[in-house]
């Protein structure tokens, strides 16, 4: 091996991980794994759909966005960014900011079959960058008022795309789901976990 490549191999192991995401969410699946970023330094993005983007489209462009917006600001190592859509039929709905958005949202699903997509990016610090999508099917049972009303009186929808979390109260809608239930909460591990390895990071249990 030339000097020059073993010094660049050794400065890829020792990179840190820097997650490129402010949701508490993705931080605690990382630590399920064995990972813990040396720092946490969300993307502020617009993420209003471009004309004609197909979900699918979205989510992998702001997952990259985000990725690349904070690689910019931490040299030298790997950037994890991911972005969450939920969709009805070819409807994206939105990140719940208010109960009557989450309620919409809510009622939309109700006694239906819906996907998310989550994207996730890597970048690492010799400027490569991959990145992978995630699809998964969820079918909600058909929502009460009663139900509907006590999941958004306990808060959990706010900011989350669709308006619920899969890992909290709303577990208890889901009928059936195929895919990837941490690519439901926000970040798909295995596609997570393959980025990273495929780009030269070296996980903590890695011998």
């Amino acid at each position: 091996m030339r000097p020059g490549s073993r010094l660049k191999t050794m400065s890829l192991i020792t990179a840190p991980l820097v997650l490129a995401s402010a949701s508490p969410r993705r931080l605690d699946l990382l630590r399920q794994v064995g990972l813990e970023p040396a720092s946490v330094d969300a993307a502020d993005l617009d993420e209003t759909p471009l004309a004609k983007e197909t979900p699918r489209l979205l989510a992998l462009r702001l997952a990259r966005a985000k990725t690349l917006a904070v690689a910019a600001r931490h040299p030298g190592a790997f950037v994890l960014g991911a972005d969450t859509v939920v969709v009805l039929g070819r409807r994206i709905l939105p990140k719940a900011l208010t109960q009557a958005q989450a309620a919409d949202c809510l009622d939309l699903l109700s006694g239906r079959a819906h996907r998310v997509m989550t994207g996730v990016a890597v970048a690492a610090p010799d400027g490569r960058l991959s990145a992978r999508l995630s699809e998964t099917r969820v079918h909600f049972k058909r929502l009460t008022r009663s139900e509907r009303d006590h999941y958004l009186a306990g808060g959990e929808w706010s900011g989350k795309a669709g308006g619920y979390g899969v890992q909290g109260a709303a577990a208890g809608f889901v009928i059936q789901m195929q895919g990837s239930y941490t690519g439901v909460v926000g970040l798909p591990l295995y596609e997570t976990l393959c980025l990273l390895d495929g780009l030269g990071f070296r996980r903590p249990s890695s011998p």
